[in-house]
């Protein structure tokens, strides 16, 4: 009789207190959009971070709330940043795709101060006597971008080195977030010329800590027929919406600063080319001088 009697007081405890906790789910229920699974949904699902929020769920909620654009998530690509606007109920932001760019080019062709032991890392390397090298703009060639990318669009180049593969990189930027120097840029991904080094020291001092340097001699600047590349603070910055591609930069740099860079024979072609037209214009010149002579 005291176990029956036991039985029915357990149970109706039991349904009254998950009465009580249906009515308090009830009242305490936080309703969720249903457009935020939409979202989330839509996205990557790669948590990378590099829209700049806490993994997917808190890049979906921002997009939500009007915080991001519909956008922000780079990995998940064009096509569903229009799903996404379209749940939002607002235009797609269309633009060229754009991808990571590393401006350094010097790698082993930098000069070093000591030789670095520790951890294998570029932050770690800059809190020993603020890293290795004498250019204090260089990669340091530790890999820390290279871990950070979860595409696998980032290598250490064989001058040592970071190199974006512009073919993977979704332009998540997680690799620009964690470079403690602050090379990793967004370009265009149809462009080809880019300059890969961001050393603002006068030219002097930046020949002397790297043989690939810019030194802002400005000889890109005078050859670029489209008024595309200009030496800032120092160093060459493209314009991206003047620049067409001619490499023409490329041929006179005499640093290999600029990428792709020209070959040996690409640059002797284009001198032979130059000097016959400065004969060509010299000649005219000249003969149109000889005509006008008899006529003082």
């Amino acid at each position: 009789m005291n176990i029956v009697f036991a039985v029915v007081v357990l149970g109706a405890l039991a349904l009254v207190f998950g009465l009580v906790l249906a009515i308090a789910a009830k009242v305490f229920e936080v309703k969720v959009d249903p457009r935020l699974p939409e979202i989330t949904e839509c996205l990557a699902g790669a948590n990378c971070g590099g829209c700049g929020y806490p993994g997917c769920a808190g890049c979906a909620e921002a997009i939500l709330a009007g915080k991001a654009p519909v956008n922000a998530c780079a990995p998940a690509g064009a096509e569903a940043a229009k799903k996404i606007a379209a749940i939002m109920g607002v235009e797609a932001v269309e633009g060229e795709p754009k991808v990571a760019y590393v401006r350094c080019n010097g790698g082993t062709n930098a000069k070093k101060r000591f030789e670095y032991r520790g951890v294998n890392d570029c932050i770690a390397a800059t809190k020993v006597a603020a890293g290795p090298l004498d250019c204090a703009f260089g990669c340091l060639g530790f890999g820390t971008c290279v871990k950070a990318c979860q595409f696998g669009a980032l290598t250490i180049g064989p001058n040592g080195a970071a190199v974006v593969d512009p073919e993977k990189c979704t332009d998540c930027m997680a690799c620009a977030s964690v470079c403690p120097r602050h090379l990793i840029v967004e370009v265009p991904k149809s462009k080809k010329v880019h300059v890969a080094c961001a050393n603002q020291d006068k030219g002097k001092a930046a020949m002397e800590v790297c043989s690939n340097s810019c030194i802002g001699c400005g000889l890109c600047q005078k050859e670029c027929k489209k008024d595309a590349i200009h030496v800032e603070n120092g160093v060459a910055v493209i314009d991206y919406d003047k620049c067409v591609g001619c490499k023409l930069c490329t041929k006179v740099c005499p640093r290999d600063a600029i990428s792709p860079v020209a070959t040996a024979e690409e640059k002797e072609k284009y001198k032979a080319i130059k000097k016959a037209q400065a004969e060509k214009a010299k000649a005219a010149a000249e003969a149109k001088a000889a005509e006008e002579a008899p006529a003082k």
